[in-house]
């Protein structure tokens, strides 16, 4: 079966083919693949998500980023426009669920520090830079910049949102970025946002395990 989406009123149905009518519609929700014009990765998912349900769409948005074809805000703009959809309804409630609070990082980093000093943990250093030279000379050179340092216990936490590190490249840098933190003796620690805003606790306690192991 071919679901066809066009603007304004729909034609009639043909055999195997389900025509959509859509006032909202613009040339950014189109894209062509092999010569066949489409809707736009962004647009089809908040399409489908209106027949398939929650589960099935936080299933096809995974699928989307695994390719490499997911992009969040070509979504949230789908969504500003297309208010009252069924799907858009579908998407914003499995969105949280998959990529946890929008903060900036200022904010996050105001949360991460409180989180510290609530539990009595030292403070790290905030966007420190190291140096890995030598010891990674194998795989890089040069400077990288870490979101927090415990610089005498080498631990370093990097907090890492599903906006920002949600992209194939993203996950090759973070990959290469922690190899090379390893090869110059320091343990890199991922840490999401949703954790921090929901697991203080937590997150808490496994930084105190990681310092005293440290130590």
């Amino acid at each position: 079966m071919v679901d066809d989406t066009v603007r304004g009123r729909a034609g009639r149905h043909r055999p195997g083919i389900i025509v959509h009518s859509s006032r909202t519609l613009v040339e950014r929700d189109r894209a062509v693949v092999d010569g066949i014009p489409c809707t736009s990765v962004a647009r089809t998912l908040i399409d489908m998500a209106a027949d398939l349900g929650e589960r099935p769409a936080e299933r096809a948005i995974n699928q989307a980023e695994v390719l490499g074809v997911f992009d969040l805000r070509a979504v949230q703009d789908v969504l500003q426009r297309t208010d009252g959809h069924p799907g858009a309804a579908v998407v914003r409630a499995v969105l949280p669920a998959l990529g946890g609070p929008t903060l900036t990082d200022q904010e996050l980093e105001e949360l991460f520090l409180a989180l510290c000093r609530d539990a009595g943990l030292p403070q790290p250093e905030v966007n420190a830079r190291l140096h890995l030279g030598a010891e990674s000379a194998a795989i890089g050179r040069g400077w990288v910049k870490v979101d927090f340092l415990w610089r005498a216990e080498r631990l370093v936490v990097e907090t890492d949102g599903w906006t920002t590190h949600g992209t194939r490249r993203a996950f090759e840098d973070d990959r290469l970025r922690d190899q090379r933190l390893r090869l110059a003796g320091f343990d890199p620690v991922r840490i999401t946002r949703r954790q921090v805003v929901e697991e203080p606790g937590r997150i808490a306690e496994l930084l105190r395990r990681l310092l005293a192991r440290a130590a």
